[in-house]
């Protein structure tokens, strides 16, 4: 079986001007500018090398909305509390610890996607009640 590995995720964006500027002070880096139809970001390079992972913006007509909690794109952050202040962002509720162990807090883009603003440390791939073989 081949690695499987994830490339990237599409949202739609009414406001692609806006929109850019959102993911722009998220710390994505715009690579391609075709807007209002399209922009593709990357996201930094992962700390253990590889190749990042990327984010599109598909331009949406104006009364689109995303659909009610989906699509739900989890951002993982060192820490949620310094990234929401460092980006000026507002959470649209304070940041929480889970009980499967991240702690995070949502936020919405100008289009209305969700986005999960988490840190989860080792719990992410390895919770305590992981499968092991």
């Amino acid at each position: 079986m081949s690695g499987l590995r994830l490339n990237q995720v599409t949202l739609g964006a009414i406001d692609m001007a806006e929109s850019i500027v959102f993911y722009q002070r998220l710390g994505l880096t715009l690579i391609v500018d075709s807007a209002p139809r399209y922009a593709r970001f990357e996201f930094p390079t992962p700390p253990n090398g590889g190749e990042p992972a990327t984010l599109s913006l598909s331009g949406a007509e104006k009364g689109w909305t995303a659909p009610e909690g989906y699509p739900l794109i989890y951002l993982e952050v060192d820490d949620v509390e310094t990234f929401l202040k460092d980006c000026a962002l507002t959470a649209l509720s304070p940041p929480e610890m889970k009980s499967y162990l991240w702690h995070e807090a949502d936020i919405l883009d100008p289009s209305g996607n969700r986005l999960r603003i988490y840190t989860a440390g080792k719990a992410r791939r390895f919770p305590p009640w992981r499968i092991t073989d």
